[in-house]
Parts: structure tokens; sequence; C-alpha cells
């Protein structure tokens, strides 16, 4: 390939690098511009903080993405975020040998369903995320925690979801109909989550 050559090519990848960062800031703005979704980011925080005051559990799951992030949000309650504090009682439902087994005996809509059923008690939190809303192992995760008397906070990508109206509450954040600009939120609003219950729980860490 020719000098010229590389020299377009790169000029027409930085552009869409440009419009993609775009995309992105336009996207975050739309939540910080949004109270409403900002009342609901503290609220989750005070739900899950609650909980974890009262000595339950906090669980997540999601799929593909969504369950790397829920992951992310477990590692970071159980391990260390910022500044070293006592461990917090949070669990993904990730483990692959649990869920393949349940996927191969009972299909795979209640991988994360029958979990709960197993682990969960009143009073614990579920972190349940789905971009689109409609995930149907998340679906079913959410009947089995209502019906346990588990809080269920839905992470969504639209408002209005089928997980929304099973969820206590549903945080849809503004993101376009993409699932990366989506997952892209969800992160931001994971760690504020975990920021804001540090800041509840363990004031001192934030003098």
């Amino acid at each position: 390939m020719s000098d010229a050559g590389a020299a377009v090519e790169l000029k027409d990848a930085d552009g869409r690098v440009q419009a993609t960062l775009s995309e992105a800031r336009a996207a975050l703005d739309s939540l910080i511009a949004d109270a409403s979704l900002r009342a609901s980011i503290v609220r989750a925080a005070s739900i899950l903080a609650a909980a974890l005051t009262k000595r339950g559990r906090v669980y997540s799951c999601g799929n593909g993405g969504s369950m790397c992030d829920a992951m992310h949000f477990a590692e970071e309650l159980s391990g260390r975020y910022r500044l070293n504090r006592p461990a917090l009682a949070a669990v993904a439902i990730s483990d692959p040998a649990y869920m393949t087994c349940v996927a191969n005996d009972f299909g795979f809509d209640q991988v994360f369903s029958r979990f709960l059923q197993a682990h969960a008690a009143p009073g614990d939190c579920l972190l349940a995320i789905s971009t689109s809303g409609k995930s149907a192992n998340v679906l079913e995760a959410a009947r089995v925690a209502r019906d346990a008397s588990v809080t269920v906070i839905a992470l969504t990508g639209r408002p209005g979801t089928p997980l929304g109206a099973l969820s206590d509450l549903e945080i849809a954040v503004p993101a376009g109909p993409f699932a990366d600009r989506v997952q892209e939120l969800h992160i931001k609003v994971i760690h504020i989550f975990v920021e804001l219950l540090e800041r509840q729980l363990f004031p001192d860490l934030y003098p």
C-alpha cells in the first residue's frame, strides 16, 4: 500500500473516531441533563446500601457485555473500588459450570432465576442488566426475585421495557438504539452506584 493510500485511510478512520466519540458524548450529556434519571440513580444506590446495611446480599446478572458489567459491579463491591474498606456481599451470577448445568437441564432462560431460588433471601437486591430490557433469562430472574421479596433494580437502554415492568426501579439510560452506547452509560451508572454506596456506608473514605 502506498503512503498516499495509508494517509487517506487514516483520515477516514479519524473521522469515524470523532463521530463515535461525539455520539458517546451526546449520550452522556443526555444522561447528565435528565434530573429524573439522576434521582433514580441516587435512589437505586440507597436501595443497594440499605440491603447491605441489613446484612443482605446484592446479586447481579446479564448476558454478554451486560454479564461483564454485572461481574464488574460485583467485584467492585466485594473487592476494591478506589480505597481499602471492608468487603461487601455482592455476587454476579456468572459461574460457567453452574450456568451450563442449568442451561443443559432446564433451559437457558433459567440460568439466573434458579441461582436466586437457591441463594436469595427476603431483603436482598438484584441488579438486572439488559440493554433491550427483553432478555428472557433476565426477565425470569426478576420474576423469581420479586416472588422471593428481593428488590429488583433494572438497568436498561430504553424506558417502558418488560424488565422495567417487573422491577421496583428501572434506570433506562438515554443512549440510542445500539447496545454499545447503552453499555457505555451502564458502566458509568454502575461506577456511580459504587461510589455512592461507599460514601454512604464508609463516609470516612471521602473526608
